[in-house]
């Protein structure tokens, strides 16, 4: 078994456990859990201690539906207490944003014409994903675990219409390992295309440490438009680049999930391995 299978067939646990913990309730143990998904508790705690990299003390807190909410008390940062406390240098997801940069408005305009595109698909500790890039960096991830790839593919590809778009896994391979914790001294730059609202929304995703949550509020506010909440979380919504610009840490106030492109199950998943990592 690769490692890549190795990943899928991890997350694809995982999520099979949330479905069972969402079943039995928050109280469920994790021996009930075990038996559950026909497994016992210690190849259960092997499997995802293989998953997150890591072994916590507390395996099946991390999947509840509650946890979102638990993350939001213990973990809230605000945009402003990030940048002040410097979290948004090393506390980011891998260290990998020492480079990026924003295509201009006029070039976005275009609707990538005059842009390639290389593409290709790899495992993730979150299943199958799509990574797309230009020879400026990552400009797309998608995770296909709940859409399928076909709809992943479209989804991404008709963001930049006019493109040229060409299948190169090799090319991006090395960029797809870094960004998914699988080349730790590799750095995956990043290029940002959107419109320039949702490159502001963006940035300030990118402040948001690894294990750490925020509100669509606290963004509106962090760029100047505290009123434009729903246009914030449209924004987050529209993120193309899924994991390293971590839409996933952006909750509502009430601590609910809000929602995520690629369906709540990744969300809940990529959330339960960032805070493990964090906390182990």
């Amino acid at each position: 078994m690769t490692i890549e299978t190795e990943q899928s067939y991890h997350f694809n646990v995982m999520r099979r456990a949330i479905e069972v913990i969402d079943a039995g309730g928050p109280g469920m143990t994790l021996d009930a859990l075990a038996a559950e998904m026909g497994m016992s508790a210690a190849h259960f705690q092997r499997l995802f201690s293989a998953w997150a990299g890591v072994s916590p003390k507390r395996y099946q807190q991390y999947l509840t539906l509650n946890h979102a909410k638990a993350l939001l008390a213990a973990r809230h940062t605000t945009l402003a207490a990030a940048d002040a406390a410097g979290l948004s240098g090393t506390g980011r997801l891998h260290d990998l944003f020492l480079r990026w940069e924003a295509m201009s408005p006029g070039d976005f305009a275009r609707r990538g014409a005059g842009l390639t595109i290389h593409w290709g698909w790899f495992d993730s500790p979150f299943g199958l994903a799509l990574v797309m890039g230009t020879r400026k960096g990552i400009c797309g991830i998608g995770f296909a675990a709940e859409a399928g790839s076909e709809a992943t593919m479209a989804d991404l590809a008709g963001r930049w219409p006019e493109a040229r778009f060409v299948e190169d896994p090799m090319r991006l391979r090395p960029w797809a390992l870094a960004a998914f914790g699988a080349a730790r001294n590799e750095a995956a730059p990043l290029y940002l295309i959107g419109a320039p609202f949702q490159i502001k929304v963006w940035e300030a995703l990118l402040s948001i440490p690894s294990g750490h949550v925020t509100t669509y509020s606290d963004i509106a506010e962090a760029i100047g438009h505290p009123r434009a909440v729903r246009a914030v979380g449209t924004a987050v919504g529209r993120n193309p680049i899924s994991l390293l610009i971590p839409c996933h840490r952006a909750l509502r106030k009430s601590g609910g999930l809000g929602g995520y492109h690629w369906g709540l199950p990744v969300k809940r998943g990529i959330l339960a391995w960032e805070a493990a990592r964090a906390e182990a």
